[in-house]
């Protein structure tokens, strides 16, 4: 267990610096990442488990549509803006994801409690820290902190919906499906914004098919896989790590050391999650886990 935790976070930390290496239209990089992923997990999710979502109701079945369609709000909102604000801001401000849970919760009979309302008023500090810091660096910086509170948003959706379905179905047939459906909603956007699904290089399509072995399948399946061995809570505080790990690599790779007031911010931003994650783990017994990027 404690190898798949190093694993996932791992992985899920060379996410950010994978989609800036990229240097390619945010839709497509969420698409082809998604649709690569689909690809390998669905052969075999029919293979091993082709009768696993005919335990689900209708309602349920429309609810991991919806998942999927929240999933892919997810990417197309936190992968363009690592493009328009650094990389430590992008991370730490997407990992804000469990805090929105609490927030938006009740509409899906979740309460927060007392400990994890104080946890959101730290964390939210925090995130106006670092929004502050970024006043002067231009509107699109300022664009890409609220594309990326966006995509924790849409995280938040995708784990309130998806949560009870996990329970129920295997993480092949589930992360397939979720992943396919995603591929479907990306592609209508592509459509929509015009952004091509060709002409790229040899080199970007290399770094599609890299985030879809790292963070995609490494990560973010990883942890799926998790959530059914150990608490959601010990997932939620790992991936506390992934702005630290995609901080050093930023730094490493692309020359981008963060700013003051983004690391000071980033550790606020953190401390409020922690306290908001522990606060709800005493009180339930565990909590949901933010997404694996």
């Amino acid at each position: 267990m404690i190898v798949l935790l190093v694993v996932g976070v791992t992985a899920v930390s060379t996410s950010a610096v994978l989609v800036r290496l990229a240097d390619a239209p945010g839709l497509a990089v969420a698409f082809y990442r998604c649709l690569f992923a689909s690809l390998l997990l669905v052969p075999w999710a029919l293979l091993r488990h082709r009768g696993a979502l005919a335990v689900l109701s209708r309602r349920e079945r429309w609810l991991l549509v919806a998942s999927g369609l929240a999933l892919a709000g997810h990417f197309a909102s936190w992968i363009p803006a690592i493009g328009l604000t650094s990389v430590a801001a992008s991370v730490v401000l997407v990992q804000t994801t469990p805090v929105w849970v609490v927030i938006i919760g009740p509409a899906f009979g979740e309460r927060a409690s007392r400990g994890a309302v104080a946890g959101i008023v730290v964390a939210l500090a925090g995130t106006a820290i670092i929004v502050a810091g970024d006043l002067g660096g231009g509107t699109d910086v300022l664009l890409g902190d609220l594309l990326a509170l966006v995509g924790a948003l849409f995280a938040a959706i995708y784990i309130l919906l998806g949560r009870r379905i996990r329970q129920r179905v295997p993480v092949v047939p589930y992360t397939a499906t979720v992943y396919s459906i995603a591929a479907g909603g990306l592609a209508l956007l592509m459509l929509v914004a015009g952004t091509p699904f060709t002409g790229y290089s040899t080199r970007q399509w290399g770094l599609f098919l890299a985030m879809t072995l790292g963070p995609q399948l490494l990560g973010h399946t990883v942890f799926n896989l998790l959530l059914g061995q150990v608490s959601a809570t010990v997932v939620s505080v790992a991936l506390l790590a992934e702005p630290v790990g995609a901080t050093v690599l930023a730094a490493m790779f692309l020359d981008e050391a963060p700013g003051i007031q983004t690391v000071i911010g980033g550790l606020v931003v953190l401390a409020g999650v922690f306290l908001a994650i522990r606060a709800e783990a005493r009180t339930a017994g565990e909590f949901a886990t933010a997404p694996v990027e």
